[in-house]
């Protein structure tokens, strides 16, 4: 290799390296006319828990369907992991876990049969894919009954299940969209757990709840969006400090950013 190829080999590695684990400038989405992003741009630091919040309809779930490449930006940028969406959409994929709102499973696979298949796709060969199905299995609490498809499975089990499935291949991002939602105390208790050792081993969390308190306990930034742009980022202390003077949680930096009508000016007889 020439030189001149080896310095820009080693400079692509660097950019790669130091890039942001997302990063997203003026992006725009349009669904028959409406906008249901309209210039938003952000960063997330590499090894950030990352709050990504706004009421609903802001926004949030079609960012995270560009991130993740099952939605097409009408226009903007978006760079994933030092690489680039959509061009790069496939090499992506292989380095992020991704929770959907929806939980979209195959509902005639048992769980271990999805976490195999899962594994398998993402190139563990089978020995390895089916130890770690079957670990996530114990871990997740999904082996009471082996033979259970996953369309049987309760609206806190299927969320299990993803989550086990985005873990299976060990990823450098995680996308997840309202993941506790559904899931009881003690499996919350559970990913929660697994979310914070997974950024202590260096991986990146970009998260949507509307469980504030949640968010609050575990972010170390947050981002909060309103009709598809964003209002407002920073760290807990850095948002008080923008928020209006009271604002101490993050529930009312919130309501006091994205607006919010009081009973007594709506219904007088209340």
């Amino acid at each position: 290799m020439e030189v001149g190829a080896q310095s820009a080999d080693f400079q692509a590695r660097t950019e790669e390296v130091i890039a942001p684990a997302i990063s997203v400038r003026d992006l725009h989405k349009v669904y028959g006319g409406v906008h249901a992003v309209d210039g938003l741009s952000v960063q997330v630091r590499r090894g950030s828990f990352f709050g990504f919040l706004g009421p609903n309809g802001a926004g949030k779930t079609t960012t995270i369907k560009v991130l993740t490449g099952l939605a097409q930006p009408t226009s903007g940028t978006v760079e994933v992991l030092g690489m680039k969406m959509p061009e790069s959409s496939l090499d992506i994929r292989r380095e992020i876990g991704f929770v959907g709102d929806d939980t979209l499973l195959f509902d005639y696979l048992t769980g271990s049969e999805y976490l195999h298949f899962v594994a398998r796709l993402y190139g563990i060969d089978r020995v390895l894919a089916k130890e770690r199905a079957r670990e996530l299995i114990e871990l997740f609490e999904l082996s009471e009954n082996p033979r259970k498809l996953i369309g049987e499975y309760s609206k806190g089990m299927r969320k299990r299940a993803a989550m086990a499935a985005a873990l299976i291949h060990r990823p450098r991002l995680f996308l997840l969209d309202e993941p506790f939602e559904g899931v009881d105390a003690v499996g919350a208790r559970l990913m929660k757990d697994i979310l914070l050792q997974q950024v202590r081993h260096g991986a990146t969390i970009f998260l949507t709840s509307h469980v504030l308190e949640v968010v609050e306990r575990l972010c170390n930034e947050v981002a909060i969006i309103n009709r598809g742009r964003v209002v407002v980022q920073g760290t807990m202390a850095e948002l008080r400090q923008q928020a209006a003077e009271g604002a101490a949680t993050l529930e009312d930096i919130f309501v006091n950013v994205v607006g919010a009508h009081h009973v007594s000016e709506q219904l007088d007889w209340l």
